[in-house]
């Protein structure tokens, strides 16, 4: 229930301010009478975003034995691959976000293009939609539905309160420190997404597990166990695991450093010129 709670939470906030951008830009720019195409194509996104949710579980659930493994391989490393792409996304354009989105709509309204007004916030949240349906997806891999969708369900109400407390009152959000402190704990949970997926791998034979198990703690706590159970679903735990699943878990937190060093050092010369 935590990493769907999470994935939803950080998930609707950012789908929230961006609906929030638009409609407090068409706002300050007089032309408030275009919200209900921003909440159109609102509306419409969440509803395709549902829909494929709906498709990729379905997928899963009906596949068995080695089609299962792959297809549960597959979206747990697309999720993760995904899921990083969004934390690192959502850290180099987080300060021109917000008036990137304002110079779009800017030039949409001047155009007179209600179409293109109702494309912009459909592309924009359907994004967000869609890249949630996939994470969902694999989530429920690691846990029950009924936790799933009730993790979902708290994240994406609390993402809507926080959303309204924002731009209707005069409450403040911490933002920078809200996406650093998710971005830690998702690149967590997507580490194990990436053991999971590997895992999955090596059962049908694709990848040679080198060693297997590399140790077997299961006797001083199972991942069967219910603690054993949410340490698998936020964090990837296996009681014995191959030597594959321990050095795809290490690589990908080596991609992860490397990654933010490059845009360290990026931002270094940007601020140097």
């Amino acid at each position: 229930m935590i990493p769907s709670y999470l994935l939803s939470l950080r998930e609707g906030l950012e789908a929230a301010l961006l609906i929030g951008i638009v409609l407090g830009a068409l706002k300050k720019m007089g032309h408030s009478r275009l919200n209900p195409v921003v909440w159109g194509g609102t509306v419409s996104a969440v509803v395709i975003s549902i829909l494929v949710a709906q498709v990729l579980i379905r997928l899963g659930t009906s596949l068995e034995g080695d089609a299962e493994k792959i297809f549960e391989g597959t979206t747990m490393l697309l999720a993760a691959g995904v899921l990083t792409w969004m934390i690192f996304w959502m850290r180099s354009q987080a300060r021109s976000l917000k008036s990137d989105l304002e110079s779009d709509i800017r030039q949409v309204t001047l155009g007179g293009g209600k179409k293109a007004l109702f494309i912009l916030a459909f592309v924009a949240i359907l994004r967000e939609g869609v890249e949630l349906a996939l994470f969902l997806t694999a989530a429920r891999m690691t846990s029950s539905a009924q936790q799933t969708l009730i993790g979902a369900a708290l994240g994406l109400g609390t993402a809507i309160l926080l959303g309204w407390s924002l731009f209707a009152t005069t409450a403040k959000l911490n933002l920078r420190r809200f996406f650093q402190v998710t971005g830690v704990l998702l690149i967590i949970f997507a580490a194990g997404l990436v053991a999971h997926g590997v895992h999955e791998f090596v059962e049908v034979g694709w990848i040679p597990p080198i060693i297997d198990p590399l140790w077997d703690v299961n006797f001083v706590l199972s991942e069967k166990s219910p603690v054993g159970l949410i340490l698998n679903a936020l964090f990837g735990y296996n009681g014995d695991p191959s030597l594959t699943e321990i050095m795809a878990y290490l690589a990908y937190f080596f991609a992860i450093f490397l990654g933010f060093r490059l845009i360290f050092s990026s931002n270094l010369v940007t601020r140097k010129v």
